[in-house]
């Protein structure tokens, strides 16, 4: 077996470094440096390149065993991505209003770096911490309160659906006349967008035990508390974190969008609006960067978060 393995490893290594080759000699074409436009041999090895980046990222997929496997093939991805951007932008020397170039990005992101933390300290640690504690808490009480009582179904349920479909739009400048223009007024806007979410998910998770577990628990005479603290709680875990990772997505979009219509000189939706308006493109796609970093490190977060809490669902066993 290991004499078999041996020269498909060496045939990888040898991809591998003529993968790297031609990265290299691409890179240093005149075209890709901005000098000459692109050319014949320009062309051919976009193509050789771009081959040899499916092969290499399919053969990262195929890789299974490790925890960090799907990791691995994001992050390639995301690198030749990266790479041909860079590359195909400075080749047809796109204006950087419309598109800069990955490398001006980064530049932005360190040379504004101090900027961007009071941005990421403002809206992230702020309005979105707060406002997503605050929404997706009273979510759940207002589901349980609902599911203890059926009759408030009635009337909390349909107001609670009015409130999802008020558009975010309208709901941010009122929300800053509410509450000003600081960081609270973004929050009330976050709890307004991730309510709803928790509410159904909640419901939905409560009544997925099984009729027979909850007339046993019935039967050895449990209390509402008891059954829901050791039966229905548990059964609804995964409804309960698939409802924090959609809403940790959509607090972090309705922040940022909530702080275009009024906002102190600091937060990530005004840096964008701000920066915009003087065609600082570069350091608008540094704040777009922060936020989607920021919302992938979170999402990844809550998902290593359900492996161990729902590690006994069927939907997270085989992941």
């Amino acid at each position: 077996m290991n004499s078999a393995s041996a020269p498909s490893n060496r045939t990888t290594a040898m991809a591998v470094v003529a993968t790297l080759v031609v990265a290299s000699l691409l890179y240093l074409h005149p075209a890709a440096q901005g000098t000459r436009p692109p050319d014949a041999l320009f062309w051919l090895l976009i193509a050789a390149l771009g081959v040899a980046a499916l092969w290499t990222i399919r053969r990262v997929a195929a890789i299974q065993g490790t925890r960090f496997d799907g990791v691995l093939t994001a992050a390639l991805f995301g690198l030749w991505v990266l790479y041909f951007w860079q590359v195909l932008v400075v080749a047809f020397e796109v204006p950087r209003v419309l598109l800069p170039a990955p490398t001006l990005i980064t530049q932005s992101l360190l040379d504004n770096s101090d900027k961007l933390w009071g941005d990421f300290e403002q809206t992230v640690l702020k309005a979105v911490g707060v406002g997503w504690l605050l929404g997706c808490g009273l979510g759940f009480a207002v589901a349980v309160a609902i599911d203890r009582m059926p009759f408030l179904q009635r009337g909390l349920l349909p107001l609670a659906s009015l409130t999802s479909t008020i558009p975010l739009v309208a709901v941010a400048p009122i929300a800053v006349m509410w509450f000003g223009f600081e960081w609270p007024s973004k929050a009330a806007v976050v709890v307004l967008m991730t309510f709803f979410p928790m509410l159904v998910s909640t419901l939905a998770g409560l009544k997925a035990s099984g009729k027979l577990e909850r007339e046993l628990m019935h039967s050895y005479g449990a209390s509402y508390g008891r059954t829901l603290w050791s039966l229905r709680l548990p059964s609804a875990t995964p409804f309960l974190m698939g409802a924090l990772k959609i809403n940790a997505t959509l607090a972090l979009i309705g922040a940022i969008v909530a702080e275009f219509f009024g906002s102190p000189t600091v937060g990530l939706g005004f840096r964008i609006s701000t920066e915009a308006s003087r065609m600082n493109m570069p350091l608008v796609w540094g704040a777009i960067v922060v936020a989607a970093v920021t919302g992938s490190l979170v999402y990844a977060l809550l998902v290593q978060l359900e492996r161990r809490v729902a590690f006994w669902h069927p939907s997270v066993r085989g992941k």
